[in-house]
Order: C-alpha cells, then sequence, then structure tokens
C-alpha cells in the first residue's frame, strides 16, 4: 500500500513537472502575426509569451501593451527592425544568445525613422544594436544585460555609423557600456545609466549633445575619444570610483563644451588627455560643479586650450593636479570659485582681489611615488607638506592662477562673449581622420540614407 502511495505521489508530481515545462517547450512563434500584417497595420497579440526571433520588413506597429514577452530561447537577437518607419513599444524581450562575434542582442536595428519605445529588455547581451541607421527615435526603455562579469556583459545601447537618432529617457543598469562609434548628430538625453563601465562612451563620433542625464555608479561616466565637437551638458555624474574612475575623461579631443554638469564623488572628477588635440582649438569648460571628488580636474601632462570659466570647485582632496611634474598655467582659468581660495575681497565685487595661484609642495609626493599614495591625506604628508611650505628646498610649482578667483559660489561675473569665427575648410566634420573615412564611407559623409 506504501508502495502504491508512493508511485502515485511520483506520478502526480511527474504530471505537474510536465504542465510547468510545457510552455516554455511550446512557445507559439510571433512571426506568422507579423508576416500576415500589411504596412501601416497595428499588430497587437493576445497577452501571453511568444517564441522569437522576430524580423520586422515592413513599416507597421508591434504593440505589447506591456501583456506580450517575446523569448529567444538563449541563441541570436530577439526582434530585428530591417524597415524604415516601424514602431515597436510595450514589449519585454528576453533571453537572446551570449555570442559577442554576432552581437546578440535585445533588438538589432538596420533601418530609419524607427521607433522604439516603453520597452523592457532584459537577459540580453547586447540591448540595442543600431548599425547604419539613421534618425530613430529610442525612448523610455528599460534595459538589463546578461548577468555576466563586467568586462564580457554587452553593451545597452550600441550606435555604429548612425547618425541624428534620439535616446531618450531609458533606464539602463547592469550593462557593460553605451557606446557610439562613427556617428554624429545624436542627442542622448533624460537616460539613468548605472552599475557598468563606460556609461557612455564616445570613439570617432563627432558633433553629438548628451545633456539632462543622470551616470551613476559606472567606472566611468562619459569618456571621449578622437569626438570633436561634443557637448556635454546638465548632467549628473557621481559614484565613478576605482582606480581609474572617472567623471568625464577626454583624449585627443577637441572643440568639446562642458558646462552646467555636477560631478561628485568620482576618483576623477575631469580627465584630460592631450585635448584639445586640434590646432586652434579649444575645450570649453564652464559652470560645473566639481565636489567631493579625488581630483577635481586632472591633466595627464603638460597642455593647453582649456578654457575654465565659472567652474565650482568645492571639498575635493585636489582640486586640480598634472600627472606629470608640470603645472596646469597654459589653460586659461577665469572666474572660477575655489573653496580654498584665502584672498580677500575689500572692494566687495565679489572677486578676490588677488589671484588664486595654487603652488605644489611635499603634497606631490603621492603623485610621483605610486607607493605614497598609499600615505594620501596622512598625517606625515600633512608634515612634510606644511616643513616645506615653511622652509621650501625648492621652487615650487605654480599649478594654476586665476586672476579672477569668485569669493561664492553664486557671484555673477559679467564675460563678453566672443564674436563667433566665420566657418572655415578647418570646420569640416572629420578633423581627426586616421582611417580616411572621408573617402571610404562617403554614404555616411553625405548624409544620405
Amino acid at each position: 500500500m506504501g508502495n502504491l502511495r508512493s508511485m502515485r505521489h511520483a506520478g502526480c508530481l511527474l504530471a505537474l513537472a510536465l504542465l510547468w515545462a510545457r510552455p516554455a517547450l511550446a512557445l507559439a512563434p510571433l512571426q506568422p502575426l507579423i508576416d500576415a500584417a500589411k504596412p501601416g497595420d497595428v499588430v497587437a497579440p493576445a497577452a501571453g509569451i511568444y517564441a522569437g526571433p522576430v524580423t520586422i520588413s515592413k513599416p507597421l506597429t508591434l504593440d505589447g501593451r506591456g501583456q506580450v514577452i517575446i523569448d529567444n530561447g538563449g541563441t541570436g537577437s530577439v526582434l530585428t527592425l530591417a524597415t524604415d518607419g516601424a514602431t515597436v513599444r510595450g514589449l519585454k524581450l528576453v533571453n537572446s544568445g551570449e555570442l559577442h562575434n554576432d552581437i546578440d542582442a535585445g533588438i538589432q536595428v538596420r533601418g530609419n525613422y524607427n521607433v522604439i519605445k516603453d520597452n523592457v529588455i532584459d537577459d540580453v547581451l547586447f540591448g540595442i544594436n543600431m548599425q547604419q541607421s539613421d534618425n530613430n527615435v529610442v525612448r523610455r526603455n528599460t534595459i538589463h544585460s546578461k548577468a555576466f562579469d563586467l568586462g564580457v556583459r554587452g553593451d545597452a545601447i550600441r550606435l555604429w555609423y548612425s547618425r541624428a537618432n534620439r535616446i531618450a529617457d531609458n533606464t539602463i543598469a547592469g550593462a557593460r557600456d553605451m557606446v557610439v562609434w562613427y556617428s554624429g548628430d545624436n542627442v542622448i538625453s533624460g537616460n539613468d545609466i548605472s552599475g557598468g563601465r563606460y556609461g557612455l562612451h564616445f570613439m570617432y563620433a563627432l558633433a553629438n549633445l548628451v545633456e539632462n542625464n543622470h551616470f551613476h555608479g559606472n567606472s566611468v561616466g562619459v569618456f571621449l575619444m578622437y569626438s570633436d565637437g561634443v557637448t556635454i551638458r546638465n548632467n549628473r555624474i557621481s559614484h565613478a570610483l576605482g582606480a581609474t574612475g572617472m567623471g568625464i575623461g577626454l583624449k585627443e579631443t577637441s572643440d568639446v563644451t562642458i558646462e552646467d554638469n555636477t560631478v561628485i564623488y568620482c576618483a576623477t572628477g575631469i580627465y584630460l588627455d592631450v585635448s584639445p588635440f586640434q590646432p586652434d582649438t579649444t575645450n570649453r569648460i564652464h559652470a560645473n560643479r566639481l565636489a567631493f571628488n579625488g581630483i577635481g580636474v586632472l591633466f595627464h601632462n603638460d597642455w593647453q586650450g582649456n578654457v575654465f570659466r565659472d567652474n565650482r570647485f568645492e571639498n575635493n582632496f585636489q582640486q586640480v593636479s598634472v600627472n606629470a611634474k608640470a603645472s596646469a598655467r597654459r589653460n586659461d582659468w577665469d572666474g572660477n570659485y575655489w573653496d580654498d581660495y584665502r584672498g580677500f575681497d575689500h572692494d566687495g565685487d565679489a572677486i578676490g582681489d588677488s589671484a588664486h595661484a595654487p603652488r605644489v609642495y611635499a603634497d606631490r609626493l603621492w603623485m610621483d611615488v605610486p607607493p605614497a599614495r598609499f600615505f594620501r591625506g596622512a598625517p606625515l604628508l600633512s608634515v612634510l607638506d606644511f616643513l616645506e611650505r615653511l622652509a621650501p628646498f625648492s621652487e615650487p610649482i605654480v599649478l594654476l592662477s586665476d586672476a579672477k578667483p569668485k569669493m561664492t559660489p553664486d557671484a555673477v561675473i559679467a564675460v563678453a562673449d566672443p564674436a563667433p569665427k566665420p566657418a572655415s575648410k578647418a570646420d569640416e566634420r572629420f578633423k581627426y581622420d586616421p582611417f580616411g573615412l572621408k573617402t571610404r564611407v562617403r554614404k555616411y559623409m553625405d548624409g544620405k540614407p
């Protein structure tokens, strides 16, 4: 009798297991619904889980209403947009493949004027991969990569030779990077990006706008490599920590505007490596708040061409530093607020009577001798610094000179705007063109669809 009961119990468990497994084994494919639709139709599948992959090759609307899941079974990309003028909204896309060579993704985009909005893209290697696709809108999506180590996750959003796209109001967590390659005139606005390596990474990507985003808990907030003419404004970048942590980084990048950003609690606030790179150009770094960082602004070497105006330097361990034993005086410092300024304002014009000209003494040791970094901020280095200032053994380095330091962060200093320069041949799109893109990629450079 006992054995019979055990057999019945085991049979019930097996039946339940088979019922539980059946939906995963017998998911209805969604592709037939797409194939049956006509251009301009709205396809609204019944609520449920469907099998991928799905390819949309005509201008239609696929509306999941927040009730449709497409599961790709762990291979390949879940959905491909191979058309112009389609809309994909309200879907949950899950379970892509894991192949980096194939760029297995939640959504592949190979078209123009498409709208991708209000989707959840989860457990995918890459989130949205856009190649040679222009004038698309990617808005209010939530994107998570697979639970891999940071370096082998895929990118949340990846643009390749794609221009004039709007990437707005998305929530990205736990992916590797958002990366923009060889792509210009894109607007990246209102996104919340956290838990990645590069919150946003530009490579040979010109004339893009980055505004009103929140980057937090990434290794690097925004990094620009060989990407001229980018504007970075009104973003909040925080908690970019670790040995290479930085809020905003520039490498051989020119004609950049960095303004009205808040960069706080980062290992380095702004990092400049041979930037600006192009002759007779500047980088304009205006009205930013750099606070509670290890280093507010770090120069890789003795460089020039950066204009620092109306910034707030508050409670950084080191306000400005240079990796080489050199100063940053060749840059333009004017009208910034320094919370360590020790001057006076006798005439009451909210500007210090003397220049802010910090000098580097023994506290330079932790920069020049890497093992000494362990003692950074320790009483020993503070004593050495005090003694060096009291009786210098060598001529200290004047790090920078701000002739009009603000007495308060909110003080307003009138500055005449320079007259605009007339356009010239030097203003063409690819000022830095190491791979000969001007002649190799005429389709992209000419702006043709």
